[in-house]
């Protein structure tokens, strides 16, 4: 093809393709690349051109079909520029050192190579990189020009766009793009922004509690059935008078004789009312006994949240499947769940002793024994929800004093039982995890 044009101006159209190519591939990613959630909060706040990226995003197609035309005809012109800007000059500089047969076909290759390289680099890698590294920045700057682009192929835009339609309903596809924000998303983000340290540990441990909200069941946060301070009907009224002045509690439960015989319960203040005001402290018939919420042991500690907000409380008895009592739980244990390291140090769970070894209640969450040690998971983990759970588990039966149980490079020991139950474990970090025991190691 013959151009009437000096090669100086060739050139200056070369370099103009090239921008109009780089202006294509940045506007592309930056449109598809631009986070949704950030787009709305940004046109929430009046940013007209977020809201002029939404509605593109929501006909991809559009600015697509108006990207790849433009790339194209970008590509054709270039082709045909390109050989006849760089032509003479590579075949200037290769003359005098090569005048054979080959001299027209090494200059037509040499410039073919380098208009390709020119594009590849600057119309290509370039700006599609800078475009993921700020796509709503960018998006914001070019999606006016680009819509000019919509506007100005619109007949080519509409014929190829009908049929990408048309061949994307015959396969099933969706024709829009859907921004379903999943938890698994959610946690992805905030793990980033921990490892950016965008979010400080305390923040991202907060959340990261917030979340387990949804997975951890009430019995890892609850108040087991032998640490719950009762009163009973029968109780006389010096008897409920000690169990007052040794229990420093604001609410007492209260059975009819035993604890799986629940009646309701009451406030301290409400007895202590009484007391100063000389009434009887008789509990049978007390209209001041208030009715209790009762939840089944399966629930997680987000549908207890549930529960205590449809009901106004925020108190709970938990009762398994043959409805007795295995624990008590409030809206400040829940709330002490979140928290988590930020709770008081006396009422920390875990205790580091140094580098390589720390001192664990038996009744601490699985989750948060996994996240305190860096481990991935514990065997079936489904099928407890504390560390004693997964000690009884492992040996099949009711631990002893120093039973120990070796996995994941570490040695869990039991030190301490009240009862049957499990109070104190001491772990200890393996120095050669790779001959760790797969197998409990049992006391004699």
């Amino acid at each position: 093809m013959h151009f009437s044009l000096s090669p100086t101006q060739q050139l200056l159209i070369l370099l103009l393709l090239i921008l109009c190519s780089a202006f294509f591939s940045a506007a592309e990613i930056s449109l598809a690349a631009s986070r949704r959630i950030k787009l709305q909060v940004m046109a929430d706040e009046g940013d007209e051109h977020a809201k002029e990226i939404l509605a593109l995003q929501l006909r991809p197609g559009q600015f697509v079909t108006a990207v790849q035309i433009g790339i194209n005809a970008v590509a054709i012109l270039a082709g045909a520029v390109g050989e006849s800007a760089l032509g003479p000059s590579l075949h200037d500089w290769i003359s005098p050192f090569y005048k054979g047969p080959w001299l027209e076909p090494l200059t037509t290759t040499l410039s073919f190579l380098v208009v390709t390289g020119m594009f590849i680099l600057f119309a290509d890698l370039l700006p599609k990189r800078l475009a993921m590294l700020a796509p709503e920045r960018l998006a914001r700057r070019l999606v006016r020009p680009l819509h000019g682009c919509i506007v100005l192929f619109k007949p080519i835009v509409w014929i190829f766009n009908t049929l990408s339609d048309k061949l994307i309903s015959l396969f099933g596809l969706p024709a829009q793009r859907t921004d379903e924000l999943t938890f698994d998303d959610i946690s992805a983000v905030v793990d980033a922004g921990a490892e950016a340290g965008v979010l400080p540990d305390t923040e991202y441990h907060l959340i990261e509690n917030v979340f387990e909200l949804e997975s951890r069941l009430v019995s890892s946060a609850m108040t087991t059935r032998e640490s719950i301070a009762y009163l009973t009907l029968q109780e006389t009224e010096q008897e409920i008078r000690e169990q007052i002045a040794q229990l420093a509690h604001s609410r007492f439960l209260v059975c009819d004789d035993e604890i799986d015989r629940i009646v309701g319960y009451v406030e301290s203040k409400d007895l202590l009312a009484r007391i100063l005001n000389d009434e009887p402290l008789t509990l049978k018939g007390a209209p001041w006994i208030k009715p209790v919420l009762t939840i089944p042991d399966s629930l997680t500690l987000s549908e207890l949240l549930n529960h205590f907000r449809a009901s106004r409380e925020d108190i709970a008895i938990v009762l398994n499947e043959y409805a007795l009592v295995v624990g008590l739980i409030t809206l400040n244990d829940v709330m002490s769940t979140v928290m988590g390291d930020l709770v008081n140090d006396n009422q920390r769970q875990i205790v580091k002793r140094d580098d390589n070894s720390w001192l664990i209640d038996g009744l601490t969450p699985v989750e948060t024994v996994l996240r305190a040690l860096d481990i991935e998971a514990l065997p079936e983990d489904s099928s407890y929800e504390t560390l004693a759970g997964f000690m009884m588990y492992s040996l099949r039966r009711m631990p002893k004093l120093t039973d120990a149980v070796s996995y994941g490079g570490y040695k869990f020991e039991v030190v301490d039982i009240d009862h049957h139950r499990i109070d104190q474990l001491l772990v200890t970090r393996l120095k050669d995890p790779a001959k760790e025991e797969a197998a409990p190691a049992a006391a004699d």
